[in-house]
Parts: C-alpha cells; structure tokens; sequence
C-alpha cells in the first residue's frame, strides 16, 4: 500500500485542511473584541479576572460588569472564542469568581452611582471618572514635539481655512473612522485639541490576529505621541466631542458638494508608495506621487502593482481634493511645473521587458503638498517656487 501524504492523511481521518476564510467584522463585532482585550489586558496585569464588589477599583468592577455580558451573549461568546486562551468566558480564568446577578439599582449602587440623587446620577463618588483619568494617561504619554516649528504653520492654515469656510469639521460616531482614514496628512479634533497625523509605520500583526500600525501624532500644543492606529481610532470614538477636519474646500475649484452648476472634473491625488526598493523605503515618508484623475483614486490604483508607472507597488492614499469646472490635463501640467525641482528620477521596467520612467514621483513633504494645493486656490502658486533645499515654497526670484 503506497505511503499517504500528511494533506492525504489528514483527509482520510475527515480533518480540513483548507484555511477558513478571514470574516470582515462589523463595527460592533470591533468594539466587542477591542472590550474583550481590555479585561485580557487586565487579567495580565492583576493575574486575576475582573471581580465585583465595593472594595474594588470602578474600572476593575466596569470590568467584572463587561466580562459578565459578554457571557450572557452566545454571539459574543462565538466570535471570542479563538481569542479567550485564559478561558474567562467559560468561568475558568484565574481566580474566575461566579457573576453576580445583579438589578440596574444594585448595579448602579456597586459602581459608586447615586440614583434618583440631586446630583446628576452619572457622577461618582469618591472616584475619578474615566474620562479624567485616561486624559492623564494620554497626557502623560505625550512629550515635547522637538520640529514643531515644521508643523506649526499647517495648523495656523487649518484654522485659517476652518475659519473662512474653506474646511468644515464633522462630527465622528462609531461607524465614520476607518483605520485606512488614519493617514499623514489628515487632521482631526480629539480632547479638545487639532491633531495631525504626522507619519505611520509599516503594518503588521498584532498577537490578535488585527492589522494595526504606529502613527506619530502632532498636537496643536506643540507636543506629539506616538501610538498604535487601532488606540487612536478608540480615543476619536470615547471623545463624542471629537471630530475630523475635512479636505480643502475652496469655491468651484475644491469641495465636497459642488454648486447647481458646478461640472465635476476630477480628483488631484497624493500617494506613497510601498515599494521595497531600498531608496524608496528610505525615503517613503517623502517620497509622493501627485496626479489628477477623471476616475474615482480606487479605481485608479486598482493595479498598481502591475503598472510601471506605480512602481510596481501597491500605495497608500494620503489626501485627495475635489475638482469642479476645471480642466484636469492644465491642472496636472501646473502642479507638476511648480514641483519640477523636487521632481524624482525613477525607473521600473513594464511587463515587456521595456523601462518607463515616471514623471509624476517627487521628493517633498505632505505638508508642502498641502501648502501648493492651497496656493493654487487662492492663485498664488505663480508668485512662489518650490525651494527643495529648504523643503518649502519661497517666493519667486523677480
């Protein structure tokens, strides 16, 4: 009888060896898992399960409250399940004590809270609210943005822009942030400060099995920290006062919503690439490609790695702008005049063996990108240069 093969093997005794197919989770499912890490996480620190009672810390109690509910719900239970090594849905983590059946009068008196009190029923006694005490952990973890005088001119044109209309800020719930939102170059408000994010490292994998990445975020203070995508992503959502800054908007050149008579003509586009190349990879915080389109940017970029003129790489998008009634071949041709010294010379071979350099790879910071976008709606862009050894726009020798 011939020797089987382990996939053979496997396949006589009925075990399957194809992967399952990864699931896209919904926003809920993404806030269930982010809540379960949170009592893992204090399951590592403490070496116990979340347990209720007046003598424990609010937190540990919100804990011991969330692990309870998260056991009562067989969805909860289903999607947790390859995640729960230490067996606390099941009662079986260290020290797991019984849940507590508790009313919302018992609950609300376990948790320090005052109902029916003359107080508002959602202060605590004796305790710093949640939202205070992470404030102080982020502040904490914050230090002293050393180049912030490069970054401080991008905030002073935001509010400039916020307050003559040109950007508008919205409102952020559960469902609008997306991590691939969470890009240099775009401004959000969180804890009552603007922020920027300011660079991202590579992705990877967390011990979960998530994709996350480390952004460098720049606050308006002149401080900056440096955190996982996924942590900030969580801190928009706690803040309900948190909001996204939204792209230039300026009359029929740029905006989200075009007048009755505004005719849409394209997209202007920044990209970075993910190419290996060792220059590149060197380079890639400063390294943008800036093109106009008719095509919506996705489909645009759909094949980038196959397509000599992407580098052969897949990219990032790092700011789009909206055009209206404006001419995308003239546009393009302006933009890629006025960096013409910043201008890379890159070459990848196409698919016949042929080498195509392309024309639209320069080396420039986001933040000059942003400035030439601005200077050509308010048509100054032909009274300045873009000056590479100073990384910034000066004006144009006469």
């Amino acid at each position: 009888m011939a020797e089987l093969t382990d996939l053979e093997l496997l396949a006589k005794l009925g075990i399957a060896t194809a992967p399952e197919p990864k699931r896209a989770l919904t926003p809920l499912q993404e806030r269930i898992i982010a809540g379960f890490e949170d009592i893992q996480r204090f399951v590592a620190e403490h070496g116990h399960a979340p347990r209720h009672g007046e003598d424990r810390d609010i937190f540990e109690r919100l804990y011991a409250v969330r692990l309870d509910r998260l056991r009562g719900l067989p969805e909860a239970r289903e999607l947790l399940a390859d995640l729960d090594k230490e067996g606390l849905l099941d009662g079986n983590g260290p020290a797991a004590i019984a849940p507590q059946n508790l009313n919302d009068q018992a609950l609300l008196a376990q948790l320090g809270i005052l109902p029916g009190a003359a107080d508002d029923i959602s202060q605590l006694r004796h305790v710093t609210s949640r939202a205070e005490k992470r404030a102080a952990e982020e502040i904490a973890n914050r230090e002293k943005c050393e180049d912030f005088e490069t970054y401080n001119p991008q905030f002073e044109r935001i509010q400039a822009d916020l307050a003559k209309g040109a950007r508008q800020t919205k409102v952020i719930d559960q469902t609008e942030v997306t991590l691939a939102e969470i890009q240099p170059g775009n401004f959000f408000i969180v804890g009552g400060q603007m922020t920027l994010i300011a660079s991202t490292s590579d992705e990877f994998v967390t011990d979960y099995e998530r994709k996350d990445r480390r952004v460098r975020v720049i606050y308006d203070n002149g401080t900056e920290a440096t955190v996982l995508a996924r942590s900030f992503q969580k801190a928009l959502y706690r803040d309900e006062s948190a909001r996204r800054i939204t792209e230039l908007s300026a009359g029929p050149l740029f905006g989200d919503v075009a007048e009755p008579d505004d005719l849409a003509s394209g997209t202007i586009y920044v990209l970075r690439s993910k190419s290996a190349h060792p220059y590149v990879a060197q380079h890639r915080e400063l390294i943008h490609k800036i093109g106009v389109t008719g095509q919506s940017v996705a489909h645009r970029i759909a094949n980038a790695r196959n397509d000599p003129t992407f580098l052969l790489a897949d990219v990032d998008v790092v700011a789009e702008y909206q055009l209206f009634n404006i001419n995308r071949s003239k546009m393009e041709g302006l933009i890629h005049k006025a960096l013409a010294a910043a201008r890379l010379d890159l070459a990848a071979g196409d698919r016949f063996g042929r080498t195509v350099q392309p024309r639209e790879w320069f080396l420039i910071p986001f933040q000059a990108i942003d400035d030439l976008i601005s200077k050509i709606s308010d048509g100054s862009v032909t009274q300045v240069r873009y000056d590479p050894m100073e990384a910034r726009f000066v004006p144009a020798e006469t």
